[in-house]
Parts: C-alpha cells; sequence; structure tokens
C-alpha cells in the first residue's frame, strides 16, 4: 500500500523555514562550542538576526532548537542565554562521553580502515596553538579531537550526537582560568591515543581515552566545587 502524499505540497514552505533555522543553529552551536559564546551570555536577537541576514522568527526557531540541546536557556523578561551548566551537568555528561567515545572506538577497530588524518589535525593545532602559548585555542583544538574520535565510527547519528555533547563539554571550561596547567595535559593524552591508533592498538587507545575523560571530569569537578 503507497501512502498519501497529495497533501504534502502544502508543507513545502515548511522545509526552507525548517532548514533555515537548523543551519543557524548549527552556526550558533559552533560558536559555543569555540567558546566564543561563553555561559551566562544574552544572545541578542537583534544583534544576531542583523548579523545573520535572518528574520526574527528564524532566530527564535533556532533558539528552541539549541534549548532543547541544552546549550541555551530562554529566561522570562529577559530573553535567552547561553546555558550554565551545573556539577550534576559534568557528571552525567561524562557518562554519556565515556560511552560514546570509547564506543566510537570500539567501533571503528571492527572498520576495515580508519581515516586517523583528523586526529593529526587537531593535535597539530593544538601544539601550534600551546607554542603561541594560546590556552583556549588549545581547548577549542581539544574539541576537535573528541569530534575526530566519535567519527571514526563511521555513523553520522553518533558523530551528530557528539556534536552537542562536545557543545555542553566547552560551557564547563569557563570554570578554569585558561591556564597551561588546565590545558597543556590534553595534549599529552591526545599524542598517547593517536600513537595508540596508529599503531592499531585500539583497546589500549580506549583505555587511555576512558582514564583521560575520568580525569577531565574530576578536575573539572573540582573547579567548581
Amino acid at each position: 500500500m503507497t501512502v498519501d502524499a497529495s497533501g504534502l505540497g502544502s508543507e513545502r514552505h515548511l522545509l526552507e523555514r525548517s532548514g533555515t533555522a537548523e543551519r543557524v543553529a548549527a552556526i550558533l552551536r559552533q560558536y559555543i562550542t569555540d567558546g566564543v559564546f561563553a555561559p551566562g551570555e544574552r544572545l541578542s536577537e537583534p544583534v544576531i538576526s542583523s548579523a545573520l541576514g535572518v528574520s526574527r522568527n528564524t532566530l527564535r526557531e533556532s533558539f528552541q532548537l539549541l534549548a532543547h540541546e541544552r546549550l541555551a536557556v530562554h529566561e522570562l523578561n529577559r530573553g535567552v542565554f547561553v546555558r550554565e551548566l551545573t556539577t550534576d551537568d559534568i557528571e552525567d555528561l561524562y557518562v554519556v562521553r565515556r560511552a560514546t567515545e570509547c564506543g566510537a572506538l570500539r567501533r571503528a577497530a571492527e572498520l576495515p580502515t580508519v581515516d586517523l588524518s583528523g586526529l593529526q589535525r587537531a593535535l597539530e593545532d593544538g601544539r601550534a596553538a600551546a607554542e603561541a602559548e594560546d590556552w583556549p585555542a588549545v581547548g577549542t583544538a581539544s574539541i576537535h579531537f573528541h569530534q575526530a574520535l566519535a567519527d571514526l565510527a563511521g555513523s553520522e547519528r553518533l558523530s551528530a550526537t557528539m556534536r552537542q555533547v562536545l557543545a555542553e563539554t566547552r560551557l564547563f571550561f569557563v570554570l578554569n582560568e585558561n591556564t597551561r596547567e588546565f590545558y597543556e595535559p590534553f595534549l599529552a593524552c591526545h599524542e598517547r591515543i593517536l600513537r595508540d591508533l596508529s599503531r592499531g592498538r585500539f583497546d589500549a587507545a580506549a583505555a587511555s581515552l576512558d582514564r583521560y575523560l575520568r580525569d577531565a571530569e574530576a578536575r573539572l569537578l573540582e573547579l567548581s566545587s
């Protein structure tokens, strides 16, 4: 039996509107991921809609998407703000990260080939940022490294989940003081993980990743206490 699609023509206008809102949300999500928009900052409708050349309605739809992803909150009579997270959020998010990222490596081990170039680029970006003592940029490179790890699984759904999770993770970085002490250990962990993966040692890489994520969680919980 074939579905009756005769009424779908009247819905075509929703595609453009929805697609635009999703694209706007993707841009704002990336700004949050890269630390341009910090937790607690107000997302000004007039400023953002003017900058992107989109309508207020489209922007509000994108805000709703970000709120659904727990990246933004609407405060009555005040506006929309980048979300500020709690210690409970940290603990829960790192449960998700360990399951997602270590699971991605287990899946990658089953594939005939894996492309490690994204990991290598992120590591090189992190090294360059460290040499320039640009520690927030080291944090950004770390986010890109972990996205590349998730992408090794070859699953768009897993990669999309990771993009949201890492955007939330970036909200935690505001808790630190952008110091060498906080960010530099990321690089050594990334180097070890990439070295194991390049040698086909997926189990060792997953074990290193699990320890790394547990250590990162502990540091963030200490900073937020």
